[in-house]
């Protein structure tokens, strides 16, 4: 295989990944309107098209980088960010102002560092970008851990997010496995071997042990769905879900948003997950009634 087969393969990869993210976030955003909820207890889907959110912005970001750098580099994604950052996407307050200083000039380094008064953030916003990234480098989960862990500190400086990027980045990685997806249980074991320990991992390890719970509301009662928006409230559950039906996008989703919570960040993570194999691609009718890739999103390598 020459080099610019593998890197166009990586590619193709991490574009389904970022595909899959899209639907899982957008669909899941339409969660949010009490008057989908009958919808979702049913089943059915709401009317489209369905915009997605920032999870998708910021994914957007991490695959132009990985495109053009063939890696993260910080200040490119950075920038990325900051440059293509839609204020009603639905960013955090924090990450609202900290972009727009980014834009103005600030050093995302120091404004990172300074978020809840030097503690960093721990919220969910590194691990909800960054399955493309998994699935980028599905031929080495530890540099697909390595390479999260970089992107993490452009935004989220907090280890218990930077652990929560990680540990999506290795699922992706594992689940988009050429040979196959893994079974649930060595997905989790994967992702558990791969990760520090940590809020994140202790979760990990807890929905590894639940695997065979057939209830998702208990599941999450006791992993968090990500209400308090933190990696280590959203991470467990979503990997949980992934894990327990990769190669069928439809049935991840459907378990993922049962449970209520951050619907689209959970959804977006699980998705990405799923779809960074070809068995998991989402259904090419959720595909279309799916708001369009910004066109700024490059289409191969180094576009």
């Amino acid at each position: 295989m020459t080099a610019d087969s593998s890197l166009d393969r990586r590619f193709d990869r991490a574009l389904a990944s970022l595909r899959g993210l899209a639907v899982g976030d957008a669909l899941g955003s339409q969660f949010f309107v009490p008057a989908n909820y009958p919808l979702l207890k049913r089943r059915d889907l709401p009317a489209g098209p369905w915009q997605w959110t920032d999870d998708t912005e910021m994914a957007c970001s991490v695959l132009a980088v990985l495109a053009r750098h063939e890696r993260i580099d910080q200040d490119a994604l950075a920038h990325s960010f900051a440059e293509h950052h839609d204020f009603d996407r639905g960013y955090g307050p924090a990450v609202n102002r900290m972009l727009r200083l980014i834009r103005e000039g600030g050093d995302w380094r120091e404004l990172a560092a300074a978020l809840f008064k030097g503690q960093g953030s721990w919220g969910n916003g590194a691990a909800m970008r960054v399955a493309p990234l998994g699935a980028w480098y599905a031929d080495d989960p530890e540099q697909a851990t390595h390479q999260a862990e970089i992107s993490a500190y452009t935004t989220h400086q907090h280890r218990e997010a930077v652990v929560g990027a990680m540990a999506v980045a290795a699922a992706a990685a594992l689940a988009a496995n050429p040979a196959g997806p893994p079974t649930p249980t060595d997905l989790l074991d994967g992702v558990v071997a791969l990760v520090p320990r940590s809020a994140v991992g202790a979760g990990l390890r807890r929905a590894r042990d639940m695997l065979d719970y057939g209830d998702a509301a208990t599941v999450a009662a006791v992993l968090g769905s990500g209400r308090r928006t933190s990696a280590h409230d959203t991470v467990p559950f979503a990997l949980w879900s992934a894990a327990r039906a990769l190669g069928d996008f439809e049935q991840v989703f459907w378990t993922t948003a049962q449970v209520g919570g951050d619907v689209d960040t959970t959804c977006a993570i699980a998705g990405g997950v799923v779809a960074a194999h070809a068995a998991g691609a989402p259904p090419a009718a959720w595909l279309e009634q799916t708001e369009e890739l910004p066109d700024w999103v490059p289409t191969a390598v180094r576009s």
